[in-house]
């Protein structure tokens, strides 16, 4: 940490602004990813971490800071956004509601030191389910035939892992409702929802956790609104691929780093 503050120190004439100013343009950075590509937790996780957060606060801050980022993306693909054959899409928002609630409690009662060693296993398997969604060859036409009651298990288990950790969510409930047979915009518009609804129940168990750094997320969640706007106004001008590429490069590396320190 000593190295991280007189960097701070060379960076700005102001050294006690200096965290909070980098934790903002983090914040901007992980605004515009996530509307361009997704994947803003990879930047704001690490990124917290070097703020001297532990873990658990560090994944927990993110998510509070970042909830108003998707509530833009949510409302802004409300209306593209459906069911899948039997299950509508309130159904479909319900279990997550159901999964992020559990997801949330799961995490809460998980001591810093055990959701410490659990962190590199997590960002592993978030950073594969990001690669693996972001590379892949996109079926043109998608027939299902996954049955219903398997498909709402599914969804579930997503918004267990949603409430818990949350890296690549949106990648996976993309990729299981393409299978399913939704269309890419509409499983993009249904995934916002679904990912805003899944994290609006863990926010609501963390806004009353000790663990949230309200400063930092305060800050975070401004950037990240900023970053939104910016994600607009370059979904149609900067290529997905390179923020894309970018959040897998900082996921290998961040993977790397938390098994070898």
């Amino acid at each position: 940490m000593a190295i991280y503050h007189d960097l701070l120190f060379l960076l700005l004439p102001y050294p006690d602004l200096s965290p909070l100013l980098l934790i903002l343009l983090v914040g901007f950075y992980a605004g515009t990813q996530n509307t361009l590509a997704g994947g803003g937790s990879f930047i704001t996780f690490p990124a917290l971490l070097l703020a001297g957060l532990d873990p658990l606060a560090a994944n927990i801050t993110s998510t509070v800071a970042l909830f108003p980022n998707q509530i833009t993306s949510f409302w802004g693909g409300r209306k593209l956004a459906g069911g899948v054959r039997e299950i509508t899409l309130g159904k479909l928002f319900g279990l997550s509601v159901l999964g992020g609630l559990i997801g949330a409690l799961l995490l809460l009662s998980t001591p810093v030191t055990i959701f410490s060693r659990l962190v590199p296993w997590l960002v592993l398997f978030a950073t594969t389910i990001f690669m693996w969604g972001s590379f892949r060859k996109k079926p043109i036409n998608a027939v299902s035939n996954i049955p219903i009651p398997l498909l709402a298990m599914i969804q579930l288990l997503i918004g267990v892992y949603g409430g818990y950790f949350g890296g690549g969510i949106g990648l996976l409930m993309l990729a299981i409702l393409s299978i399913a047979g939704q269309k890419v915009r509409m499983a993009t518009a249904t995934k916002n929802v679904l990912a805003m609804a899944m994290n609006a129940s863990a926010v609501i168990l963390f806004t009353f956790s000790s663990h949230v750094n309200w400063s930092v997320a305060l800050v975070l969640s401004i950037g990240g609104i900023g970053g939104g706007f910016a994600g607009n106004w370059l979904v149609h001008r900067l290529p997905e691929k390179i923020m894309r590429g970018f959040v897998v490069l900082v996921g290998v590396t961040l993977t790397v780093w938390l098994f070898l320190r």
